[in-house]
């Protein structure tokens, strides 16, 4: 197959650095991975499975997309390469580093990247991960995610246990079926529980190095600004190690704060005069720009007397994290993405991810006609919290033919002998609807115990969600291959021969002790 060569960044040498990269001819077979010392792989090995189940090229051309294209350097690493890099990490919790040393020590691991034979070398840096996540953004992942979940519908619907969707003649029109749960959750991000006056104080300091290092540009024999930094540490410090900081006692120090920073800032200004501010690095700029929309805000909310802003920034080091009330037990506000999710079958997608908060009742219908979208009809029934239950949501499902759990609208009726057993029986039925809800909650249960969505170590906006993207796609993963093995364990100790994904949804169900393994 002729090689076709797209540009990107080079892999070993500094991010700036251009190199090429060339098409992958076909998808390697298990057959075909050589190993130096005498013995072969298992066919049946879990990484074996994974590498069959995941449609590598279908997204080259995206990957590629996101290159440079200048056509100069070596070719750059294949799309199978990175994204299997990024999956083996995620998977097993590792470290950038560790993750390489792993890759590098097991044959099995280097199968599922794509190599063609055993090779004690690391197969590329540990800090190509940075540039793994950049490559493939959350909607990349997002539209792999669903077409593993499409195979694995159509893989079980040719084991004839479960019948296609949309099943009937062609000129009917298919009936609602299967289960659709959603939920809201948040992936807190990796920062510190912010107060205004930590806030301040982190931005002083920044802002004290910056006009050291402005100073020193400027040249001997010029006097240097004064900061007082000593100063505004010890009476930051005389608050922040107090037990108790009354109301006044707090204002006060608010206010010695936003006094220091604000000379600085002036400063800054008088010393750009003379200075050209391209002798601070990109982070130092970077935080400049964050530190004085962080100075408008608190200095806003001071004279206001108030306790929030639109757009309030929590952290100078990731300011697109924004404070998002749950009012849950032991977290009342997260600081972090808010997750629009839906689950079906077992599978769960991301449909809607905002580091700004919104009420999630507004994704219902979207989040319906996405699962018509993947599994060509709408669903039998909906199952959410109340937030959901709105006018116009019920309206909605009404239409389609839906029935949208939990109670109905208004004050409850008055129980009399004649509407005794309708209400009952409603009552009964929305106790049920809350059973069938309890997957999703173990699936956000999963992702925060199991994997990383509990603190996103990511500082980009965009890296952090293709974390949180990458989650639910090994999740998924995971999720197909524990069918795989429960079919082949029914296989062999039991009478039954084929063991579809419905039919492994219903063992869950039934048995709770193989909730572990999904």
């Amino acid at each position: 197959m002729q090689a076709i060569s797209v540009i990107f960044k080079n892999n070993l040498a500094p991010a700036d650095a251009e190199i090429m990269y060339r098409h992958t001819e076909k998808q390697l077979e298990f057959e075909g991975f050589d190993l130096p010392f005498s013995g072969q792989l298992s066919s049946d090995n879990r990484w074996v499975r994974l590498a069959k189940m995941i449609p590598w090229h279908q997204f080259e051309d995206e990957y590629c997309a996101t290159l440079s294209k200048k056509g100069q350097g070596p070719p750059a690493f294949s799309v199978r390469m990175a994204l299997a890099a990024l999956i083996i990490k995620e998977r097993l919790g590792l470290s950038d580093e560790e993750c390489v040393e792993q890759i590098r020590e097991n044959p099995y691991l280097q199968l599922f990247c794509g190599l063609k034979e055993f090779s004690d070398k690391a197969p590329f840096h540990p800090t190509m991960y940075v540039h793994f996540r950049k490559r493939f953004p959350a909607d990349v992942l997002h539209r792999i995610n669903e077409a593993i979940v499409e195979k694995a519908v159509k893989k079980s619907a040719n084991d004839g246990n479960d019948k296609p969707s949309g099943g009937g003649r062609s000129n009917e029109k298919p009936s609602n079926k299967g289960k659709l749960l959603m939920d809201a959750t948040c992936a807190p991000a990796d920062i510190t529980y912010p107060t205004d006056l930590k806030l301040l104080n982190a931005a002083r300091e920044k802002t004290e190095k910056i006009i050291d290092v402005l100073h020193q540009s400027r040249g001997k024999g010029d006097k240097k600004p004064r900061t007082y930094r000593i100063k505004a540490r010890k009476a930051y410090l005389a608050v922040a190690k107090s037990k108790k900081v009354s109301a006044g006692k707090l204002r006060k120090a608010l206010r010695s704060q936003l006094g220091y920073l604000r000379r600085n800032l002036k400063s800054i200004g008088k010393l750009s005069r003379f200075v050209n501010l391209t002798v601070l690095s990109k982070k130092q700029y970077r935080d400049l720009l964050v530190i004085s929309e962080v100075y408008r805000q608190q200095q806003l909310m001071y004279d206001q007397r108030s306790r929030r802003v639109d757009d309030r920034i929590v952290s100078i080091s990731q300011p697109h994290v924004r404070p998002i009330k749950r009012g849950k037990a032991g977290s009342d506000t997260e600081f972090g993405a808010k997750l629009s999710v839906s689950m079906a079958g077992g599978f769960a997608f991301v449909d809607r991810t905002s580091w700004d908060n919104f009420n999630e009742c507004q994704d219902l219908q979207a989040q319906v006609e996405a699962y018509k979208r993947r599994f060509g009809v709408y669903p039998e029934s909906v199952h959410a919290d109340r937030i959901y239950r709105t006018r116009e949501n019920l309206r909605y499902c009404r239409k389609h033919g839906i029935r949208l759990s939990g109670p109905r609208l208004g004050r409850p009726p008055k129980m009399t002998p004649e509407n005794a057993a309708r209400l009952k029986a409603e009552i009964a039925l929305a106790r049920q609807d809350e059973r069938e809800r309890i997957p999703i909650e173990g699936k956000f249960g999963q992702a925060k115990r199991r994997y990383g969505i509990n603190r996103i170590m990511m500082k980009l906006s965009s890296t952090s969600e293709t974390a949180i993207a990458l989650c639910f796609l090994v999740m998924n993963l995971e999720r197909w291959l524990a069918a795989i093995f429960l079919c082949l364990f029914f296989k062999e100790h039991n009478p039954i021969h084929r063991l579809g994904i419905g039919s492994f949804c219903r063992t869950v169900t039934r048995y709770p002790a193989f909730h572990g393994a999904v």
